[in-house]
């Protein structure tokens, strides 16, 4: 691969951009963290008979959308840590697929893109 191509004050705000992104899904994983918590305790305790309870989620139905939304916190995390180490070894901003450069405008509209347009459609 290539050095990149983007300039230094580019690449410096990609890279503020994404450790700020980091810190706010850092803060919501903490949040839904702390919310999976109280849904395990009442998952746990013996007498929460949920099931039938004609109002609202279940439990089962909380512990459900709150994994799924864990696990896309996690996945957002993994994808600006990988774009991180990106910006770090001089590989940001080109396509991991081919090695083309990825546009500017895709990375402003999609920072963590590993993809160039071209290689992102063909993945879909």
């Amino acid at each position: 691969m290539t050095a990149t191509t983007m300039t230094p004050a580019q690449l410096t705000r990609f890279e503020a951009r994404l450790r700020a992104e980091r810190a706010d899904a850092e803060e919501r994983l903490a949040e839904f963290d702390d919310a999976m918590t109280a849904v395990r305790i009442a998952r746990s305790d013996a007498t929460a008979d949920d099931e039938h309870d004609p109002e609202g989620p279940t439990m089962t139905q909380e512990w459900s959308q709150r994994t799924a939304v864990l696990a896309d916190v996690r996945a957002e995390i993994a994808d600006i840590d990988r774009a991180l180490g990106r910006i770090a070894d001089g590989g940001y901003g080109f396509c991991t697929n081919c090695g083309k450069r990825i546009t500017v405008a895709r990375l402003d509209a999609r920072p963590t893109a590993e993809l160039c347009i071209d290689c992102a459609r063909h993945v879909r």
